[in-house]
């Protein structure tokens, strides 16, 4: 496979893709367009292997266990994640089985740790010392915005809780030009990604090339790929907000992205790529 870029940019094109048709946009949240829960795998993969340690130190072996797991399950719904640290927990047996939680209960842990962190950044942001644009992707609000302007029918859909994410997105700027900002119920079974692209396609008769999946997650990636719809990887180092994450970039190569960017700085040439002129 030989990947182009668009001249003069940094945008790679994995594959040619059927450009101009679009209808739809689909755009995950977390990492793409919000940087308000940066770290998050900070918070979860130390939780995780506590939780499988019962408070003691994890081995090497469990540490790549859980690193490996949290980097591949990047942008499924949260209580999956929670799902497979049950199974975990029980496979390596240190846990006594009367004292391992179900789900729900290591998700409540999870987020209530996250949310320390995501609440400063939410008190600074409400008070003026962090601006929208110090919480969102370098670029991310621009292409948003343009996509919109473009008329398309524009839906967030992520692993995040529903309430948080449309708080949060309305917060960071983005919610004005959604339609419908979907996230986690609670139940994988009541909301999740997959089930939102095919509802998309059927109740609208769309075929693949007229939807657009904008997303750094595989999960995304990988469904928008299965179903012909044209994918952007956002391969962003979280940490510094721009520029390329190498980690991101393997994995949505792997998830079979037709496109990937470092970040939306250069928005207006990833636009004119996706809508050609005639």
């Amino acid at each position: 496979m030989t990947t182009q870029t668009v001249p003069g940019s940094d945008i790679q094109i994995i594959r040619d893709v059927e450009r101009g048709r679009f209808k739809h946009a689909l755009f995950d949240f977390d990492g793409t367009v919000s940087l308000l829960r940066e770290g998050w795998q900070q918070v979860m993969g130390p939780l995780m292997a506590e939780m499988i340690c019962n408070g003691g130190t994890p081995t090497p072996e469990i540490e790549k266990a859980v690193a490996d797991y949290v980097d591949e399950s990047t942008g499924i719904n949260t209580i999956l994640q929670m799902e497979h640290l049950v199974e975990m927990v029980r496979d390596y047996g240190i846990v006594p089985e009367d004292k391992i939680l179900d789900a729900h209960g290591y998700k409540k842990i999870y987020n209530d740790r996250l949310m320390e962190v995501v609440r400063e950044r939410i008190a600074k942001l409400k008070s003026g010392d962090l601006k929208p644009v110090d919480v969102t992707v370098k670029g991310s609000l621009d292409f948003v915005k343009a996509i919109h302007d473009r008329g398309l029918h524009m839906y967030i859909f992520s692993g995040t809780d529903r309430d948080d994410v449309q708080n949060e997105a309305a917060l960071v700027g983005a919610a004005q030009y959604f339609s419908e900002i979907w996230g986690a119920l609670r139940t994988y079974a009541e909301s999740n990604k997959e089930m939102i692209i095919k509802a998309i396609l059927g109740e609208h008769d769309l075929h693949g090339s007229e939807v657009l999946v904008v997303g750094d997650g595989p999960v995304e990636i990988r469904l928008a790929h299965e179903h012909g719809c044209v994918s952007v990887g956002v391969c962003s180092d979280e940490l510094r907000g721009h520029g390329w994450s190498e980690e991101k970039r393997e994995r949505l190569t792997l998830a079979g992205a037709d496109i990937l960017i470092p970040d939306f700085g250069e928005w207006d040439a990833l636009v004119g790529y996706l809508f050609p002129s005639s």
